[in-house]
C-alpha cells in the first residue's frame, strides 16, 4: 500500500508541474488608465473561472507608445497590446498577429471597423464611443428659467450652432454666482499628458472639415496628406476660447490642471459643461460628493461656428483596437485570445463590460438589453439615432505622430500663456504634420 501512495504522489507531482510548466499567463498593456482598476477585478475573475493567471500593466496617460517600446523588448512581452488605428499599424505591424481566422474577428459586428490590409486583419476594434460637450441639464435649466438672462432661448434643443452656445455660456458666465457655479466650463487641462482633449480630439473638428472636403473619407485623405493648411483654425480658435475664457480656472493656472481635475469640478456642480467622451461616466459617477443626477448627464455636439453645423453630431469612432503579439509563442497567443473571446461573450465578461467598463462594444455577442446604461453611453447611442444628424469621424486616426500631437498641445500651452499669437500656433500645426509626415517617408 505505502508503495501505491508513493507512485501515487509522484504522479500527482509531476501533473502539477506539468500544468503548471503548460498554463500560459496573458500580459495585457492596457491604455486607458481610468479603467485600470476595472481590468483587475476582470483578471481575477478570468482566473477564478479558467485557472488562466492575467496580468494587466496600465501605461501612464500619454506614455503609451513609449512604454509598448520599451515591454515588447522585454522577455516576459505583453501578449496584448492596442493600436490607435492604420498610423498605429505602420509602427507596430511586425508585432501585429493576423486575426482574420479567430473567433476574435468572427464575433466582430462590421468587419469593416477592424484594422486590416488586404486579407489580414491586425487590430480588432474592442469599442465605439463618442465625445462631445458634456452637459449638466438640472444647471441649464435653472439658466433657461433665469429671470435675469438675456438671451432669448428656452431649452438645450435650441442651441445647435456655435454663435447660440456662445451667446448662451457668456450670458451664464455673467450669471454665475446666481447659477451657483464656478465657471461655465470645467477646467482645460493642460497638464503633460493631460492635453489629449485638446491637441487630439478638440483638433479633429478642424482636420474632420478639411479632409472631408473633397467628399473623401475624411480618414484616408488625412492619411495621404502630406500637408494640410490648417482652413478651420479659426473654428478651433472659436471653442478653445470659449472654453478658456469662461472657465472655473484662470488661463495661467491650466498647466497644473488634470483631466480628473475637470471631471471632479463637473461632478461636483463646479460648472456646468466639460468637454470629454462617454467613457467620461465613470470618472463622474465615481467622484466622491457627486452632485449630478444621472438624468442630468448629457451629450452636445462641439459647435466651432462652421456652416451647416445645426446638423453636426457627436464625434463617434474608435481608436482602440486589440492586438496579439505575433512574436510570443503560439500558445500564448492561443490563450490571449481565449481571454478576450471570454470578455465579449461569457455572461460574467459581458457583465464587466457592461456595467463596469461601460463599453459600447462592437460584438454581435451583446443582446439589446446587454448594452451600457451609463447616461453617456445613452447619450451616444441618441445621437447615433438622432434623424438628420451626421457624426463626426475620429479624423485623428490620420494624424501622423504623437509627437505632432504633443507640438500642438505644447503651441495652445504658450498660447495660454500669452508667450505665442494665435498665427504662430496656426504655424506650429502645419509645420509640424508636415516634418512628421516627412519623417514617415
Amino acid at each position: 500500500m505505502r508503495k501505491w501512495v508513493s507512485v501515487l504522489l509522484v504522479l500527482v507531482l509531476v501533473l502539477g508541474m506539468t500544468a503548471a510548466a503548460g498554463a500560459e499567463e496573458i500580459y495585457y498593456l492596457n491604455f486607458k488608465p481610468e479603467i485600470a482598476e476595472v481590468y483587475a477585478s476582470i483578471a481575477q475573475a478570468y482566473e477564478e473561472a479558467t485557472g488562466v493567471a492575467v496580468k494587466v500593466e496600465t501605461a501612464a496617460s500619454g506614455t503609451y507608445e513609449q512604454t509598448l517600446r520599451s515591454e515588447v523588448a522585454k522577455a516576459d512581452a505583453p501578449v496584448i497590446f492596442q493600436i490607435n488605428g492604420p498610423v498605429g499599424l505602420q509602427n507596430w505591424k511586425d508585432y501585429c498577429l493576423d486575426l482574420s481566422g479567430t473567433e476574435l474577428y468572427e464575433i466582430l459586428s462590421d468587419k469593416s471597423l477592424a484594422v486590416s490590409e488586404g486579407d489580414a486583419v491586425y487590430g480588432i476594434p474592442y469599442v465605439v464611443e463618442g465625445y462631445g460637450i458634456i452637459y449638466n441639464n438640472a444647471i441649464m435649466d435653472k439658466y433657461f428659467a433665469s429671470a435675469n438672462k438675456t438671451t432669448s432661448y428656452a431649452s438645450m434643443d435650441e442651441i445647435n450652432n456655435f454663435a447660440a452656445l456662445k451667446a448662451v455660456v457668456e450670458d451664464m458666465t455673467n450669471l454665475k454666482d446666481e447659477l451657483g457655479i464656478q465657471g461655465v466650463f470645467a477646467s482645460t487641462s493642460m497638464a503633460a499628458g493631460d492635453q489629449w482633449r485638446w491637441q487630439t480630439h478638440l483638433l479633429n473638428l478642424p482636420m474632420y472639415y478639411e479632409f472631408s472636403e473633397g467628399g473623401e473619407n475624411s480618414i484616408i485623405a488625412g492619411l495621404a496628406a502630406n500637408e494640410i493648411t490648417f482652413k478651420y483654425g479659426e473654428n478651433f480658435k472659436n471653442i478653445f476660447d470659449l472654453y478658456t475664457n469662461n472657465s472655473v480656472t484662470a488661463k495661467g493656472l491650466l498647466s497644473n490642471k488634470s483631466t480628473d481635475d475637470s471631471m471632479a469640478e463637473f461632478a461636483l456642480g463646479q460648472c456646468a459643461m466639460v468637454q470629454n467622451g462617454n467613457w467620461g461616466a465613470s470618472q463622474i459617477l465615481g467622484v466622491s460628493g457627486n452632485t449630478v443626477a444621472n438624468e442630468d448627464i448629457k451629450f452636445l455636439p462641439i459647435y466651432t461656428g462652421v456652416e451647416g453645423e445645426e446638423s453636426q453630431g457627436l464625434c463617434i469612432g474608435t481608436e482602440n483596437y486589440l492586438c496579439i503579439n505575433s512574436q510570443v509563442s503560439p500558445e500564448k497567443q492561443q490563450a490571449a485570445i481565449d481571454f478576450l473571446v471570454w470578455l465579449f461573450s461569457s455572461e460574467e465578461g459581458k457583465a464587466y463590460v457592461k456595467n463596469d467598463l461601460m463599453f459600447l462594444a462592437p460584438f454581435n455577442t451583446f443582446e439589446e438589453d446587454e448594452k451600457p446604461e451609463d447616461p453617456l453611453s445613452k447619450e451616444v447611442l441618441r445621437w447615433m439615432e438622432k434623424d438628420g444628424v451626421e457624426s463626426v469621424a475620429w479624423a485623428f486616426a490620420a494624424f501622423p505622430s504623437e509627437e505632432f500631437k504633443n507640438y500642438v498641445g505644447d503651441a495652445l500651452l504658450e498660447y495660454l500663456q500669452g508667450s505665442m499669437d494665435w498665427d504662430s500656433v496656426t504655424q506650429v500645426v502645419i509645420d509640424s504634420w508636415a516634418s512628421e509626415r516627412a519623417m514617415q517617408g
